[in-house]
């Protein structure tokens, strides 16, 4: 057993060494320890309790880069001490001890390498080099690396490590904050990729600018992270915190955080992640789905009153395939990203990105859930505000990178409760509806089951829109018109025939651009079926979409829109609807 002076915390390089060789180390979170070998081959986690220990940029860059090659960047070097800042020691000398406890010039490092066959820059903050604090060295670091890859046009990756800014250099530290977020603001401004790993601890300064401004943000897992400690939050409201604040879980939680990710699983990650903002070439994966067995003897219920109010019960039926049922069989390499960066994360609008038949692409939608515990979860794919505003930031996510949006909606409306009233339900649904018109990038909707409301044209505003041939889609739900306007919930069958729902009534209004056919019985019979008929009738319009100039399509978009409505004459002949069995 080592003493507190023979420890690896010691910050005599010397003594440090020697502990090492003894092959032993001490895990900082459960205090057993741990065979030095055995916590270097699990990636510096401690193989009893799982805490993650703080990685050196060399250790970085051999995680990052699959132990592939990867050459340094020189990063310009300040001068020292430009306050000549002295408290109990000098800032001279707690520069000198960190420069040879960590033989590195200041906290930030940066090398060029190859990630999934992609020419990446990984920058590093050095939690070893003064808790990873950022002064003007590390501000200065983190621009030339950001220039360093948007000369090269390449993805920058930027790993955080970091007690906030480094109080020795006051003001000028404060301005780094300033000055990195000008650097990062040119890499959105060339649409070069930015991808932040938060890692623990990552405070202060460093999230409150460059570390949380990133197109997609992954924490590593066990992280903590926030802007104020812990114990400084704590004294200053006088209570006591929960246990898992400001952990990687808790900020997912609250929309911050796109991705919760294990250290041994960054590596792959990344891949996913940058070969679809990329446009990388991938090989398509052939459909194989089974449909879920369910009761086929057994009756309907309702079925037969009228063919409108048919269509409402085979759109809801529990065996007909959901918006995860699409993604999980028809996109490869689907990596599913979370938050609003606002308030909170809402699983009812699920999104994400992947190849859908080989197109990359943004991928959204509403998830209703099977069991009862994911209909729970899903509140049956009614959303809260933060889902539409997380739908929001993956429209111009797929604006920046230039890919095709594809929603799958699927709602009988947005989520009624006074928390969505509070946090700006109707807001946030019109900004959507804004947003998806505005974007320059091709837009394809489709309804895949019950089109409910605001909820549901919230995501609905595509160049193309279709709808599944059982599909519904209204401004109210059957059975509450007839409540309303009848006065009896018994009419909602002759309710669903006046409100003209289905999907043909659609295609006779011209509000939608074609009917995708259901296998014979509906969707919910032949699951292989239905995803090859969606998934060719989807990539189909894409392709046509990427024929018209970006510039030119929220126009065309526009003008779509305002044409409906405007002379309508709903009997028209059935034959002037498209049908979209295969595009």
């Amino acid at each position: 057993m080592f003493n507190k002076n023979s420890g690896i915390k010691n910050r005599n390089r010397d003594k440090y060494d020697r502990v090492r060789k003894l092959m032993w180390i001490k895990c900082e979170s459960c205090g057993r320890l741990v065979y030095y070998k055995d916590y270097k081959d699990n990636n510096y986690i401690c193989p009893r309790c799982g805490h993650a220990f703080m990685m050196s940029p060399k250790q970085r860059f051999n995680l990052l880069f699959g132990n592939v090659d990867w050459s340094r960047i020189n990063l310009p070097t300040p001068t020292d001490d430009p306050l000549k800042f002295v408290d109990r020691v000098s800032y001279v000398d707690r520069l000198e001890d960190a420069r040879g406890e960590t033989g590195q010039a200041d906290a930030i490092v940066a090398a060029d390498g190859v990630i999934g066959d992609i020419p990446t820059t990984v920058c590093v903050l050095n939690g070893y080099f003064m808790m990873g604090s950022m002064g003007r060295a590390v501000g200065d670091g983190i621009v030339a690396a950001i220039e360093h890859a948007i000369e090269l046009k390449q993805p920058f990756v930027m790993v955080t490590s970091s007690g906030g800014a480094r109080m020795q250099e006051n003001i000028l530290a404060l301005m780094q904050m300033a000055r990195t977020t000008v650097a990062v603001n040119k890499l959105h401004a060339n649409h070069i990729p930015y991808i932040v790993i938060l890692s623990d601890p990552t405070y202060g300064g460093v999230t409150a600018s460059f570390a949380m401004l990133g197109d997609i943000n992954i924490a590593e897992a066990g992280a903590r992270i926030g802007f104020a400690g812990r114990r400084v939050i704590e004294q200053n409201i006088r209570e006591k915190l929960p246990s898992n604040f400001q952990t990687a879980d808790y900020l997912y939680d609250h929309g911050m955080i796109d991705i919760v990710c294990p250290r041994t699983g960054l590596h792959d990650t990344l891949i996913d992640v940058l070969s679809v903002l990329t446009h990388k070439t991938v090989d398509i994966t052939p459909i194989k789905v089974t449909t879920p067995k369910y009761e086929k003897s057994k009756r309907i219920r309702g079925m037969g009153e009228n063919p409108a109010y048919d269509k409402v019960l085979l759109a809801r039926h529990e065996n007909r395939p959901h918006f995860l049922d699409y993604v999980n069989n028809i996109v490869d390499g689907w990596t599913y990203l979370a938050g609003d960066r606002c308030f909170g994360e809402d699983p009812a609008m699920a999104s994400g990105i992947g190849f859908w038949r080989g197109i990359p692409a943004v991928i959204i939608g509403q998830e209703q859930g099977r069991t009862i515990e994911t209909r729970q979860k899903y509140r049956f794919g009614m959303v809260n505000p933060e889902g539409y505003r997380k739908a929001v930031r993956m429209m111009r996510l797929a604006e920046k990178f230039n890919l095709p949006l594809i929603s799958l909606f699927d709602t009988a409306g947005a989520f009624a409760g006074r928390d969505g009233e509070e946090r700006g339900q109707s807001q946030a649904i019109a900004m959507a509806i804004s947003t998806g018109l505005d974007i320059k990038t091709p837009f394809v909707a489709v309804n895949v089951g019950q089109g409910g409301s605001g909820g549901a044209i919230a995501i609905g505003t595509g160049d193309r829109v279709y709808m599944l041939e059982n599909a519904i889609y209204s401004v109210i739900a059957p059975e509450s018109c007839a409540s309303i306007l009848w006065k009896d919930n018994k009419f909602k069958a002759a309710a669903a025939g006046a409100l003209k729902l289905t999907a043909r009534d659609m295609a006779n209004l011209n509000v939608i651009d074609g009917i995708i056919q259901e296998p014979l019985g509906g969707a919910h019979t032949d699951w292989q079926t239905t995803m090859e008929l969606v998934a060719d009738t989807v990539a189909g319009a894409i392709k046509e979409l990427s024929e018209i100039p970006v510039d030119e399509l929220p126009i065309k978009r526009g003008e779509k829109f305002l044409a409906m409505t405007r002379d309508v004459e709903i009997f028209q002949p059935e034959t002037q609807a498209t049908e979209q069995g295969s595009i």
